[in-house]
């Protein structure tokens, strides 16, 4: 769940957006049909098997439509919880026009981040057992990573970097700019606070023992086939945290699980995991 700062400061605005972009003029249809404020109160159903996320999400899209206290959603589950199809999942008062102005939105929200966490859910129990680390990747959708990165923790993965700002990581073209594997890892441990670890992206064993040579924190085998990996991890012998990344799904990961790396990345969490279906039904006056 988020915490209140950074629903109010990181949240808010893009939810605002969205809304926005549904509403450039107005709700003609809702505007047509419900002139008056009426309270009314709809049921959130469940459409396929999966885990829920984005609870605080699809009620807050209610709540920034309406600031007063006629918004309010009885939740009968929690975010990380599975549900099933057909499941009530929520009762949603409000002004009828609000229900009715900001269903599609708040849907899309909660069916976008409940698809994600299902996925991740699916894809991290096949790591179970192991000490492997799963990661998501910045393969987002703009404006929507806050969303979609805590979707990946409500199923079971772990967050890499947030952005940019976030931490050191040396990919091919940082390399191919520096001049090389040894070079980049030199100019980066110049630049960066102590506090970071570097980490870089490597594609042959030769850019590996470069790696380890320059002192690389964590050391990401992109790309590489299975016996190439097994090769750079014991060329590594702990000297570096190691990373597996590079068209990683939830078909291929089992097979991974035997090399002794600490961390997979997938990029599939957020960039390719389906929606979850949900509907708001029986709507009516009260």
């Amino acid at each position: 769940m988020f915490d209140p700062v950074t629903l109010k400061l990181n949240v808010d605005p893009f939810i605002l957006s969205a809304l926005r972009e549904d509403m450039v003029n107005g709700d003609v249809s809702t505007n047509s049909v419900m002139p008056r404020p009426q309270l009314g109160e709809a049921d959130l159903i469940c459409k396929q098997e999966g885990i829920v996320c984005g609870l605080q999400i699809f009620e807050r899209v209610f709540k920034l439509l309406d600031e007063s206290e006629n918004v309010c959603a009885d939740f009968y589950v929690t975010d990380g919880d599975s549900v099933k199809n057909g499941q009530p999942v929520a009762k949603i008062h409000g002004d009828i026009r609000v229900l009715l102005s900001g269903e599609r939105t708040a849907l899309n929200y909660l069916q976008r981040m409940s698809g994600i966490a299902t996925y991740t859910f699916a894809t991290a129990s096949l790591l179970s057992g192991t000490k492997i680390r799963l990661l998501d990747t910045r393969k987002t959708s703009p404006n929507n990573r806050i969303f979609e990165k805590y979707a990946v923790r409500v199923g079971g993965g772990n967050n890499h970097r947030y952005n940019l700002s976030d931490g050191v990581l040396l990919k091919d073209n940082h390399i191919g700019a520096a001049g090389g594997v040894k070079n980049a890892i030199r100019m980066a441990k110049e630049y960066a606070p102590f506090v970071r670890k570097i980490e870089v992206e490597t594609e042959t064993l030769e850019m590996v023992k470069d790696a380890v040579e320059a002192g690389a924190d964590i050391i990401m085998l992109d790309n590489m086939s299975y016996e190439q990996m097994k090769e750079a991890v014991a060329w590594i012998d702990g000297r570096a945290q190691i990373e597996i990344s590079g068209n990683v799904t939830s078909e291929n990961i089992a097979k991974l699980t035997d090399l002794g790396v600490d961390f997979i990345s997938s990029g599939a969490l957020t960039h390719s995991a389906p929606i979850l279906d949900f509907s708001l039904k029986n709507l009516h006056a009260i």
